[in-house]
């Protein structure tokens, strides 16, 4: 009996876990593609078709990467994405995520304390950080490492369209 009791209860927990996944999910396939997310767990395959049978061709191992996804197959179960290097390919779609983020490209990107050239500079990131993505507004994005976090130019980033509006 014990132990058809605890099934029970595993079963229940694992299904309301999906449930409250469903929303947010919902959310992201609604959207209009092509859009930006991130990779929402620590690893994650992108693989060459929208299915585990196809080969990986690449495995992300950092969370919060942003992507661009491309595309959405079987009601988003898998996602065509692009990573900042413009390699393409599917990933699954639980592995995707809303949350907003940047990854620092180019040369040292300076973050200021206000949305302008005139701020006050309190960090620099070096290329290849990621951070999130908040109050983008005419060129500038606030980015947030870890807690440490200021304004930056929306074109030291990839992640971010240059002129888009993010709350």
């Amino acid at each position: 009996m014990r132990i058809g009791h605890k099934s029970v209860s595993w079963g229940l927990a694992i299904g309301l876990a999906l449930a409250g996944l469903a929303p947010a999910m919902a959310g992201l396939v609604n959207k209009k593609t092509p859009y930006y997310g991130s990779i929402s767990a620590g690893k994650a395959r992108m693989r060459t078709g929208p299915g585990r049978t196809y080969p990986a061709s690449w495995l992300f191992q950092r969370a919060d990467l942003p992507v661009k996804v491309l595309d959405i197959y079987d009601h988003g179960a898998w996602y065509k994405v692009e990573d900042p290097s413009g390699t393409q390919g599917w990933i699954m779609g639980t592995l995707i995520s809303e949350t907003r983020t940047g990854l620092v490209m180019g040369t040292i990107a300076e973050l200021r304390d206000s949305p302008r050239f005139g701020g006050r500079i309190v960090w620099r990131a070096a290329p290849g950080v990621v951070g999130r993505l908040s109050k983008c507004a005419r060129g500038w994005c606030y980015f947030d490492v870890h807690g440490r976090g200021g304004f930056v130019e929306t074109n030291h980033l990839w992640g971010v369209d240059p002129q888009e509006t993010l709350n």
